[in-house]
């Protein structure tokens, strides 16, 4: 007797029409995060844009909205992507009802709502606090290196650029001249029916590269006077801990200061892996289920200057400070931990480096009597009992859970602003996974 099977039947018609409630199972994250959308969030910012009557009725704005936050869950951030998911996963096709926009319409679609998109967090972070999911007993933070869209490859030196810009000018001024003589020649042979001002394609090349060197050149040369103009120099107690005085700037720019041309405004920034050409992105996480209740984005390489605004964001998004706050060493600044003590938090802010095995980060080069010393000494008395111990289970998994689990590790927009408002959307994604999860 022969096996029985069940029926593989690919030519059958549908006898009832399809729900996008049965694509996937009860309780799946694709409903969740579309019925979120649809009830829980106000996204008259976004439908505001849409007053004009006329014209082909575009896809609706809602859809698209959690269109982009589902895709950013799942770890799917190209347009192109995102436009094939739609074709190919049903979890996809129930978030869109079988809407299938194209990739252009998706990445119009973000640039023209970046700044309302990432309005939604305050938002979804409210919905984390009605679930209960935020206590701001304790928050921990922590700033994590991401690519740049550009190439460290793509950057110039000052020193080189100075160099450069006289030897393209020159070599482009030879090139003018010889394609002028070509074009002489050009005319005595075929006619004078040409204009005269044609440039051969390697000449305009140059002259493209010469530009922007030039540009960089001269936005390298602001930023150096802008500094010196301020007439600060380096900040006392870093220069303290490298042992050095702070130099007043010239106002002219270091021979090594480098300025990218693909994204000017992304900085080379030093991981545990090597050199990246980046942004530094900061976020504040909650420590009862790692929602994200405040978070930030900068070119610059250090920490320090982020505490203190990240904490006051977390005032303006909850309309509360949270009670205890821990960060790794380089958050730690006298300043800071005056912040901290005028804001009634209690902060636990290592002074230097924790080493593996040991109950408490090092003192390291905290004079005797400053806040710092007084804040190593806090840290160390309570061992292993300290709420310090709570950072790295806080925040440090929330970077995992972003750059590894959901393969976010490079930015797709470019110019700081747009790469602020790109990162906050991340986090946005974040604390709607939690939100599904534990809610």
């Amino acid at each position: 007797m022969s096996k029985v099977f069940r029926a593989w039947d690919v030519d059958e018609v549908w006898l009832f029409p399809a729900s996008v409630q049965d694509f996937v199972p009860p309780g799946h994250i694709a409903h969740l995060i579309r019925e979120t959308v649809r009830e829980g969030l106000d996204l008259r910012a976004i439908l505001s844009q849409y007053d004009e009557e006329r014209g082909y009725p575009p896809y609706h704005p809602g859809m698209m909205t959690a269109l982009l936050l589902y895709a950013y869950s799942q770890g799917i951030y190209s347009s192109r992507r995102i436009d094939r998911a739609c074709h190919e996963r049903v979890d996809f096709m129930a978030v869109t009802g079988l809407s299938y926009p194209d990739f252009r319409t998706i990445s119009e679609f973000r640039k023209r709502h970046l700044g309302a998109l990432s309005g939604l967090f305050v938002q979804v972070l409210g919905l984390c606090r009605k679930a209960g999911l935020v206590k701001l007993g304790h928050v921990a933070l922590d700033g994590t290196k991401i690519k740049a869209n550009a190439s460290k490859h793509k950057a110039m030196s000052y020193g080189r650029m100075r160099g450069a810009e006289e030897k393209l000018a020159a070599e482009v001024a030879g090139w003018m001249k010889k394609a002028a003589a070509q074009d002489a020649a050009e005319d005595r042979q075929h006619g004078g029916d040409r204009r005269g001002d044609e440039l051969p394609d390697w000449v305009a090349n140059k002259e493209r590269r010469l530009a922007k060197i030039r540009e960089a050149k001269a936005a390298l040369e602001a930023e150096a006077q802008a500094a010196a103009g301020q007439g600060a120099g380096e900040d006392s107690e870093v220069a303290a801990k490298r042992g050095r005085k702070g130099q007043p700037p010239s106002g002219v720019p270091e021979d090594n200061a480098q300025r990218n041309f693909t994204d000017p405004e992304s900085r080379i920034m030093k991981t545990k892996d090597g050199f990246i050409q980046g942004y530094n992105a900061q976020a504040v996480v909650d420590a009862e289920h790692q929602i994200i209740v405040s978070c930030d984005l900068t070119n610059q390489g250090t920490d320090s200057a982020q505490l203190l605004p990240l904490i006051d964001q977390i005032k303006a998004n909850t309309e509360v400070l949270p009670k205890q706050v821990s960060a790794d060493a380089g958050y730690a600044s006298d300043a800071n931990l005056k912040g901290l003590e005028e804001r009634e938090i209690d902060g636990f802010v290592a002074a230097g480096r924790q080493k593996h095995g040991t109950a408490a980060p090092a003192a390291g080069k905290a004079k005797e009597g400053s806040r710092l010393a007084a804040m190593a000494q806090k840290i160390a008395g309570q061992g292993y009992d300290s709420p310090y111990r709570l950072r790295k289970q806080t925040v440090e998994p929330v970077f995992g859970q972003i750059k590894q689990a959901r393969g976010f590790r490079q930015f797709l927009l470019r110019g700081l602003d747009k790469v602020k408002q790109e990162w906050v959307l991340v986090c946005t994604a974040h604390n709607l996974l939690k939100l599904t999860a534990f809610g």
